[in-house]
């Protein structure tokens, strides 16, 4: 119960603070809108940015997380395609932004304040080196399945240039890979451009989570609710199990452990509406997956948490 009090709860309420700000019209709708592209398009990236250029690239990035992450985040993709496919009879297109909707956990807004609470700042470089993967990763897939499946018959070039077309205008991938270029070309950042990246930085999260509970009163949970509970069911339940089970069989560091578990507890991104929106496809169940499977991983943390005091 105590870590229900001091790690999860916190980080829910500021979430319900936005949700009731916009409830109660005391905070507009075209304010959150605002906010979260800030927090989207500016702050995130900076953090982002911040975080891989400081990083120590060489004793941080352990292959065996990124393996059982993406592995587990892998399979839960394709199973989210094919149960859409077998279950519901969707069409292929709406079938992958179903897919994307198990693939794309919640990694910053929700994994990094979550695991900061339970074991501290020092506790993050794991997240940071899912996180610097994460965006690159899972629109290279989703996009790429998307546009396979959308255009059919067309040749590779084509594809090729939609899914970097797309990748390369997302904020969070530019944050990262200049980041990266930081970081491996040790060029240093000037004291008063660093001082002005902590002050955006010390925004990013807080106004995040007041943003996303602004967002999610847009989207009510109505039909489709087989299709939102297995993806929920995907998504807080199946993925984390896969990072255990693949991180216990390679052996990842506790600490790099607990990361990896807690990131695939979490409940869909909102990047998982921006795909589907992007696309025009599955947008109900991408938006009612959101608020549902955020609403539910209050309880599901809350077990994994406990589950990996044991660790």
């Amino acid at each position: 119960m105590q870590t229900l009090l001091d790690v999860i709860l916190p980080v829910f309420l500021v979430i319900g603070f936005g949700y009731v700000a916009v409830w109660k019209g005391l905070f507009p709708i075209s304010g959150i809108d605002g906010v979260m592209r800030f927090t989207q398009s500016f702050a995130i990236p900076c953090l982002l940015f911040k975080a891989i250029a400081d990083i120590d690239l060489e004793n941080s990035f352990d292959l065996r997380l990124l393996v059982s992450f993406y592995s587990g985040a892998t399979i839960c993709f394709f199973a989210g395609m094919v149960g859409a496919r077998l279950l519901f009879k969707r069409d292929w297109e709406d079938c992958v932004a179903i897919g994307f909707c198990c693939l794309f956990s919640n990694s910053v807004l929700l994994g990094l304040p979550i695991t900061e609470r339970a074991y501290g700042p020092d506790a993050l470089t794991g997240n940071f080196a899912i996180v610097a993967l994460h965006s690159p990763f899972c629109y290279g897939l989703g996009i790429t399945v998307m546009e396979i499946t959308r255009n059919r018959g067309k040749s590779p070039l084509v594809m090729a240039r939609g899914v970097a077309r797309a990748m390369f205008r997302n904020a969070l991938v530019i944050g990262i890979l200049l980041g990266f270029a930081v970081n491996i070309t040790n060029l240093p950042i000037p004291g008063v451009v660093d001082d002005a990246l902590s002050l955006v930085i010390s925004a990013a999260l807080p106004a995040a989570l007041f943003a996303l509970g602004g967002v999610l009163i847009q989207y009510k949970p109505e039909g489709d609710l087989r299709a939102i509970a297995m993806v929920c069911g995907i998504v807080l339940l199946l993925h984390p199990a896969l990072v255990w089970g693949l991180g216990t069989s390679l052996s990842v560091p506790p600490d790099a452990f607990r990361s990896g578990v807690l990131t695939a507890a979490m409940a869909p991104g909102f990047n998982a509406y921006i795909f589907a929106d992007m696309y025009g496809r599955a947008r109900r169940v991408a938006a009612s997956s959101v608020l549902l499977a955020t609403l539910a991983s209050i309880l599901s943390v809350w077990v994994w948490l406990m589950l990996l005091e044991t660790v």
